[in-house]
């Protein structure tokens, strides 16, 4: 033992005399380390250490690609003292969603006039601003920009025009009726579309998407490979749409190979040159990516597109039409490798509405998904949101057991998407109980029905997690270990401030209907601990969680989840899962974005005490018609946590509690935190949408209004 001991202390004693520190490291080495670090610690605080850090840190392999978003920290000081530091060795520069910088800020990036690709979205940046931009970077050949209301093309001046007419690609994000740049840009390959643009102003008057049509405002696409464009909600954005692709009618870009269409609700506008566009699609065998709405497209046309391609990204969602055709072509050889497809969206592609009688053929099959996962074996984003699965305890006719055994085989899924009903292992007593009530009855409004919603909730009785089966989604957790995004929403889910689909109940399956959907609850949400991978859980839509001893569960396992909402979970007359709220949040130690919206919220002090156990937070988002919030506790969360940029509360109480409470915050911590949005507003006020459009845009997609970012558009996914 004595030699033992002696051996022991000799090792130490060696191991001590030759420890390493950072200045004994290569210059390799440091360089790989220094690429995760932010820009801003990078410039401001590592570069100051010493003269070998302060060296390394101004290398050009580490400052050629800079980006900003996301540094909440970096104020208009700082960024200009950054930007002095870059300007002769940065190419590509992203100041991507930093709408708290001022317009003169933005003046100092002409000083970057080595800058090929610059991402200036959601920033301030006028038509005269941006002329005085582009006439210093000449070398520009990627643009991304806001065109807001007030942009007029003409005051370019000619040294822009030149610069845009370099241009290789061009994202746009179109506040109001404008062709913006495009004309400019000849030469364009890629072109990128946001429309997000009111049907009416402040004032109430109705916007006119008349655009002069001239030889210099027609858009002109003879080089382009790549065309996307997403829309939210409004005829207006729909016709100026019609506007900008009014050129594929006559011709069709020879070498385009990506074309991406997202507009939002049940009938988008007709556009006749739908069908010639797909077929010209399908001619050069090179398609990468397709989105079409729904009405644009037929299956004759779909097949035509596909055939001796070999895609990467399709999206059919809300597409019922294609269902069968989207199989067809990906499992009976209608594409050319259907291993290169990467993303696929498929929500709502079997949607029926919940009046109409739901057959099994309006389910997905697990055998069809089985085959599916060993053809198109590298998916990583799927997207199964507004289908339906209900398991019935016996094999289907391939031999699967369950949906989830099936998507078990997808074994490189990243992200994930699922209606919540595909979790159950089939109904038991109680529930088949439940849903054996004729649904007629809900419809006859005079009558006192019996409530099918959620399960009742009784104190004494046995939890949850030991009375659910979860045979079924443990394979599938078991064979998509690698899962970092995973959203599950329920069937009759309607979030009360959603993003691209407007609430329309007529096609929404009301809550409770699915019973299968009611089956899900504690132990289904615990068993994600088998997930430590996981980085961003969406909950939305789940009436059968009673307790949400689940949610404690999964966090403590799930250690290094990032994004976290929770919508409409459990009962909607009480919020049943507080305590377990509370403790599931004191466990988020890595949580840097929470949105949460439950009817009946209390905003307590014991909620703000228990966030502040996330010391990373950085976005918050509380919803609840009927909730109501502690200014006092508010305030000093905002103290404790000065991560903390947004924190938008739309809640009940009055309106004068509501902005007294945004002033004090916005008054006390504005001046130390530059990039601070708060928002706190009556949920049923009538001037809310009017508050909504005041919200940066970069905030409002990403957190405020509920959406799926799973499968989404590659350029649009804050993925």
């Amino acid at each position: 033992m004595d030699r033992q001991i002696e051996q022991a202390v000799r090792d130490e004693d060696t191991m001590s005399s030759s420890s390493v520190g950072m200045s004994d490291l290569s210059d390799e080495i440091l360089l790989c380390i220094l690429r995760h670090v932010p820009v801003c610690d990078l410039m401001v605080n590592v570069a100051n250490v010493c003269h070998k850090l302060h060296t390394l840190c101004h290398d050009k392999t580490l400052l050629s690609s800079v980006s900003l978003s996301e540094e909440y920290q970096a104020d208009d000081l700082m960024v200009r003292q950054i930007l002095k530091q870059l300007a002769n060795q940065v190419q590509s520069l992203s100041l991507n969603g930093c709408y708290w910088l001022s317009g003169s800020t933005m003046e100092l990036l002409a000083r970057c006039r080595g800058v090929t690709h610059l991402d200036v979205t959601g920033c301030r940046i006028t038509s005269l601003r941006l002329s005085r931009l582009l006439s210093s970077l000449s070398l520009l050949r990627s643009l991304a920009f806001d065109v807001t209301p007030g942009f007029n093309s003409a005051q370019l001046s000619s040294e822009a025009v030149d610069s845009l007419s370099c241009l290789l690609e061009l994202r746009q994000t179109l506040l109001t009726p404008s062709y913006g740049v495009v004309p400019c840009c000849a030469k364009l390959r890629k072109l990128m579309l946001q429309f997000d643009i009111p049907d009416v102003t402040r004032e109430g008057i109705g916007v006119c998407c008349q655009l002069m049509v001239g030889q210099s405002s027609v858009p002109h696409y003879q080089q382009l490979e790549e065309f996307t464009a997403r829309l939210a909600p409004g005829e207006v954005n729909q016709t100026l749409l019609l506007l900008y692709l009014a050129v594929f009618s006559v011709h069709v870009p020879k070498r385009l190979r990506v074309f991406l269409v997202s507009i939002p609700g049940p009938n988008p506008a007709h556009w006749p040159a739908a069908p010639s566009l797909a077929q010209s699609l399908g001619l050069r065998g090179d398609l990468e990516a397709l989105q079409l709405p729904r009405s644009w497209l037929d299956s004759l046309s779909l097949k035509r597109a596909l055939e001796g391609n070999s895609p990467k990204h399709l999206s059919f969602s809300r597409c019922p039409a294609l269902w069968p055709q989207v199989f067809l072509s990906l499992l009976e050889g209608g594409v050319k490798d259907a291993t290169q497809l990467i993303s696929l969206n498929l929500s709502g592609i079997n949607q029926v509405l919940y009046s109409e009688c739901r057959s099994a053929d309006d389910q997905l099959v697990p055998g069809t998904m089985s085959r599916l996962a060993v053809g198109c074996s590298n998916i990583k984003h799927l997207n199964l949101m507004h289908t339906h699965y209900h398991h019935e305890n016996s094999p289907g006719l391939s031999g699967e057991t369950h949906l989830c055994a099936s998507l078990a085989k997808f074994r490189h899924l990243h992200s994930l998407t699922l209606p919540v009903c595909a979790l159950s292992d089939g109904l038991n007593t109680h529930q088949i109980s439940a849903n054996n009530t004729s649904p007629s009855a809900l419809f006859l409004g005079l009558k006192k029905t019996p409530r099918v919603g959620f399960q009742n909730y009784k104190p004494d009785s046995d939890s949850s997690l030991s009375r659910d089966s979860t045979s079924g989604f443990s394979q599938l957790l078991a064979g998509c270990h690698v899962l970092q995004t995973l959203e599950l929403i329920g069937p009759g889910f309607i979030s009360a401030m959603p993003r691209l689909e407007p609430c329309s109940r007529v096609s929404v399956e009301p809550r409770g209907m699915c019973a299968w959907a009611r089956g899900i609850g504690d132990s289904h949400l615990a068993a994600l601990e088998a997930l430590p991978r996981l980085r961003r859980l969406t909950l939305a839509g789940l009436p059968g969680v009673l307790r949400g001893s689940g949610l404690v569960q999964l966090t403590t396992q799930c250690k290094d989840l990032r994004v976290l909402s929770l919508a409409n979970i459990g009962s909607l007359k009480t919020m049943n899962y507080t305590s377990a709220l509370l403790e599931t949040l004191k466990q988020c130690t890595q949580l840097q974005e929470l949105r949460l919206e439950q009817p009946y919220l209390n905003a307590n002090a014991s909620f703000f005490e228990a966030l502040s156990c996330c010391p990373h937070l950085q976005r918050l988002c509380l919803i609840s018609r009927s909730g109501t919030f502690d200014p006092v506790a508010t305030e000093a969360f905002m103290e404790r946590c000065c991560h903390v940029i947004m924190c938008h509360m739309f809640m009940g109480g009055t309106l004068v509690a509501c902005r007294t409470l945004q002033k004090t915050l916005l008054d006390r911590f504005s001046f130390a935190r530059s990039a601070l949005s708060v928002v706190i507003y009556p949920l049923h006020h009538e001037d809310l949408p009017s508050v909504i459009r005041d919200i940066p845009l970069t905030l409002l997609d990403r957190i405020t209004l509920f959406q799926s970012h799973v499968a989404q558009p590659p350029h649009l996914s804050p993925l």
